[in-house]
């Protein structure tokens, strides 16, 4: 009788596990993940963050059986356009990892669920502020960060340069001295500094410098006495100090810098990782601070701050949504965090995280912390994208000489105006 109980009782206990373990595995299923990551710059340990994704998913896989995943690398405007034509149609992917201001003209257009349909206050409260912050809308949350900052910061060569210079004033001074022709051909061969000129996110932290910024609210601040003197700051630069070269785009200010023939580039957190793998610690001796304060405002340029988030597709299922928020919290968790951290240079987003000896004990991590607390949330809000495709070709024609800095400001002003009406049509 003991036996015939024992049995029974085995039976029932595997039964329990089994029943679970099945109904699990017929839930086959495949997860389309689109990351704006590159398979481009590899970390400190030889991996890209498209690769270390890709092998996130695999873990993730083995612990859910009949779960696959395909993962998707777009550019960040392609990602963007290509989401919205696809999720209108409801075909587009199951999740999203992407880049804070999407999420304005994505909750603008209900592509995306809110973060609090799909997890607790109490595990948002997990993440530091500037992280949900930046994708607050309306009262809600609508993207979990894989990590803060995504911030522009002043990178410098110390074989170079000793010390970063403090103020623009002493920037030119020493860009100037650092700008040299060294093979005699007339032409520069090492330069003082270098940033991609053209665009926009890199111009904006000099905007924040003499006291302005593309948007109050939602109305565009582009025609004002701050964005006249940052215009003609940035093309001083260029054409009159001559501190940096008269064609830069971002893969050119890379490359200078890696090579040692610039002595600072002005770039993002983004790429730390690629200027500390052994190949250019040839001809870089990394350090970080500030992008130095504008002499005549006595301000801090002020770096766009954001991040990178998970955000959640307005039309994906209920039975997906269940196994993509497990994948969320395991890619969200601390330890992953800290391998992102470490592979990557990128700052984490968790709370608990930002506390651990590898942020805090680290000059380069601290470096990129100190310039992130004088930079400015990115806005989120819809407009910002009228805002970028205004000031995109009124700062190439001021970069090209072709257009004077107070006509520039005036014709970025009246094209974002146009645009935006154009959205609320």
């Amino acid at each position: 009788m003991k036996r015939v109980f024992v049995r029974m009782l085995v039976s029932m206990l595997l039964l329990a596990m089994i029943v679970p373990l099945s109904a699990f595995a017929q839930k086959k299923m495949t997860i389309t993940l689109w990351t704006k990551e590159g398979e481009g710059e590899e970390g400190l340990g030889g991996e890209t963050i498209y690769g270390e994704i890709v092998n996130l998913t695999k873990k993730f896989s083995q612990t859910h059986p009949g779960v696959e995943f395909e993962v998707v690398s777009y550019g960040v405007e392609d990602l963007r356009q290509n989401f919205q034509s696809a999720a209108f149609a409801g075909a587009g992917p199951d999740l999203l990892w992407t880049v804070s201001d999407h999420a304005g003209p994505f909750e603008a257009m209900k592509l995306i669920k809110p973060v609090d349909e799909v997890f607790d206050k109490a595990y948002i409260d997990k993440f530091v502020k500037p992280g949900i912050e930046a994708v607050e809308l309306g009262g809600k949350v609508w993207g979990v960060p894989l990590n803060v900052g995504n911030h522009l910061m002043l990178i410098y060569n110390k074989n170079l340069i000793a010390n970063p210079p403090k103020d623009t004033d002493e920037l030119i001074k020493v860009g100037m001295e650092l700008t040299k022709d060294l093979d005699g051909d007339g032409k520069p061969d090492q330069y003082g500094l270098v940033y991609n000129l053209n665009e926009p996110f890199f111009f904006a932290p000099w905007l924040g410098g003499f006291g302005g910024w593309p948007l109050d609210g939602t109305e565009p601040t582009l025609n004002t006495p701050a964005m006249v003197n940052a215009l003609q700051f940035v093309q001083d630069l260029k054409f009159k100090h001559k501190i940096v070269p008269m064609e830069c785009d971002y893969d050119a200010a890379d490359s200078l810098f890696k090579e040692g023939k610039a002595a600072m580039i002005v770039n993002g957190d983004w790429s730390l990782s690629s200027y500390l793998t052994d190949e250019v610690k040839k001809k870089v001796d990394l350090g970080i601070a500030r992008i130095p304060k504008v002499t005549e405002t006595g301000l801090w340029p002020s770096p766009m701050t954001s991040g990178i988030y998970f955000m959640f597709p307005e039309y994906v299922s209920d039975d997906k949504i269940e196994v993509i928020k497990d994948f969320v919290e395991y890619v969200c968790s601390e330890e992953v965090q800290l391998m992102f951290l470490e592979a990557h240079m990128r700052l984490p987003a968790l709370e608990e995280a930002l506390t651990n000896p590898l942020v805090t004990n680290d000059p380069i991590i601290k470096g990129s912390s100190d310039q992130m607390v004088v930079g400015k949330p990115m806005p989120t809000v819809p407009e910002m994208r009228a805002a970028w495709d205004a000031i995109r070709p009124n700062q190439e024609a001021v970069m090209a000489g072709k257009a004077k800095p107070e006509d520039a400001a005036k014709a970025m002003q009246e094209a974002c105006e146009n645009l935006i009406r154009e959205m609320k049509k």
